[in-house]
């Protein structure tokens, strides 16, 4: 698959490094991936960001999970959140939450691939799996906290240069 320079957005994370982040707009996604969401969406709860934010500050017992990729959770994630990336959730979210009464929320960069695997969560026999409308970007919208990302460790004396 080829992409479009202008289809595509780069993110600063920290000095000297650059990473591809996820496109914003739904316009740049293709029709049958959109209709994917769609369908699982269909399927799944979804809360705004201001009612996890309340769930968090009312002490409610939940796991929160960032399923973006390692790049985008090390440039900073939503406190209180575990990772596991959407390429690896369903082979292991059983060793990490094994009980599938407890009420997990899912958040990626924009809720689509959030809702894609609180569907698949859900086929697993999980059963309180709810996806995080607008993710972490609608996060960061509300001004709610998160982590900040950790600058690379420097090199040893003499190496790099």
């Amino acid at each position: 698959m080829r992409f479009g320079v202008a289809s595509l957005e780069w993110a600063w994370v920290y000095p000297g490094s650059w990473v591809l982040g996820e496109v914003c707009m739904a316009s740049h996604h293709s029709p049958a991936f959109l209709a994917l969401v769609n369908e699982a969406k269909s399927r799944i709860q979804e809360l705004t960001v201001e009612q996890v934010r309340q769930k968090q500050l009312q002490g409610d017992p939940f796991y929160l999970v960032d399923v973006r990729e390692e790049s985008e959770w090390q440039a900073g994630h939503i406190v209180g959140a575990i990772h596991l990336s959407k390429g690896i959730i369903e082979r292991d979210i059983e060793k990490v939450i094994p009980d599938k009464e407890a009420e997990i929320v899912l958040y990626c960069g924009g809720g689509f691939r959030s809702a894609l695997a609180a569907d698949n969560l859900q086929k697993m026999g999980y059963r309180r799996v709810i996806s995080m409308d607008g993710g972490i970007r609608a996060w960061r919208e509300a001004g709610f906290p998160e982590s900040q990302p950790s600058p690379p460790a420097p090199l040893p004396e003499g190496e790099g240069s």
